[in-house]
């Protein structure tokens, strides 16, 4: 089971558009275009895009990802995943087509043997330098001993309409986990609808309330709720929720992750709830 709290420091998923300068004659600096999805780009569009991690081969030997691993380069010469467990953070440096990461800083918690298994195999394949090949929306990073990381771009989920479970709350730069052992029924998610409202739950009780979009800002109004007292855990992560839902805030989506975040700092990331799953709780 993993560890029921803990606290790292996060980029907070940042938006950057890739300029490098190539050295091939007549490559592109964007994504496929044509039939030419197959050749090397040395302008290769790997920040601000939210990648889907599909499988990684380290010693000649395949191993598929589990659901949801993940991997992201931020403005910051930052390379952020998650192989489905910790979360782990890695110095980034993009020229052109080569990509060079270095050593791995990952969190500890106690993983799924699967998952442990994939996530040691995934380490192993993002150290040192890395050649970029993208074809289509699938992009290969390839070390110089051969090891490979299979990605896939991410569209955007849709804001509206979307069930979103939250995985993190905010502070500035700090993120603090929900803990993952809370009672299905009351795992905090939410969702906004069409006729400008929201509803969800918030770790201890179901709410619902006025939910305004415009442009990338979302102005929440009073929110209503049920007034169960649930364990301190329950009542931290609600407290926590329901303090972003209070309000103006940006929001930002990249692939199945949401963010909302105010004025102050303080907010919560979310993902896409895997279908089927937590229906039953919507008021729980």
């Amino acid at each position: 089971m993993r560890t029921q709290r803990m606290t790292l420091s996060v980029s907070v998923l940042a938006l950057l558009t890739l300029a490098a300068c190539g050295t091939e004659s007549g490559s592109g600096s964007g994504k496929g275009s044509g039939g030419g999805g197959d050749s090397v780009q040395s302008d290769v569009p790997v920040t601000g895009v939210a990648w889907r991690v599909d499988s990684v081969t380290v010693g000649g030997m395949k191993t598929e990802a589990p659901a949801g691993a993940r991997l992201e380069i931020d403005p910051k010469g930052r390379a952020t995943a998650d192989f489905g467990c910790n979360h782990i953070s890695v110095d980034a440096r993009v020229k052109g087509d080569r990509i060079t990461l270095g050593k791995p800083v990952t969190t500890q918690m106690a993983c799924e043997e699967n998952i442990e298994k994939f996530e040691k195999a995934a380490i192993d394949a993002m150290g040192g330098e890395h050649t970029a090949k993208l074809s289509g929306d699938r992009l290969t990073l390839t070390t110089e001993g051969g090891d490979s990381m299979a990605l896939s771009e991410e569209k955007p989920a849709d804001l509206v309409g979307t069930r979103w479970a939250v995985t993190t709350l905010l502070s500035g730069e700090t993120a603090t986990t929900v803990p993952a052992d809370l009672p299905k029924e009351k795992a905090p998610h939410l969702t906004l609808s069409e006729d400008g409202t929201v509803e969800g739950n918030s770790g201890c009780n179901s709410f619902r309330g006025q939910a305004t979009v415009k442009g990338s800002t979302i102005t929440f109004g009073p929110v209503a709720g049920t007034r169960k007292m649930c364990p301190e855990a329950e009542m931290a992560t609600e407290r926590g929720v329901l303090a972003a839902l209070d309000g103006k805030v940006t929001y930002a989506i990249k692939g199945k992750a949401l963010t909302l975040t105010a004025a102050d700092g303080k907010g919560i990331g979310a993902t896409v709830t895997p279908a089927g799953a937590g229906s039953d709780s919507q008021h729980g």
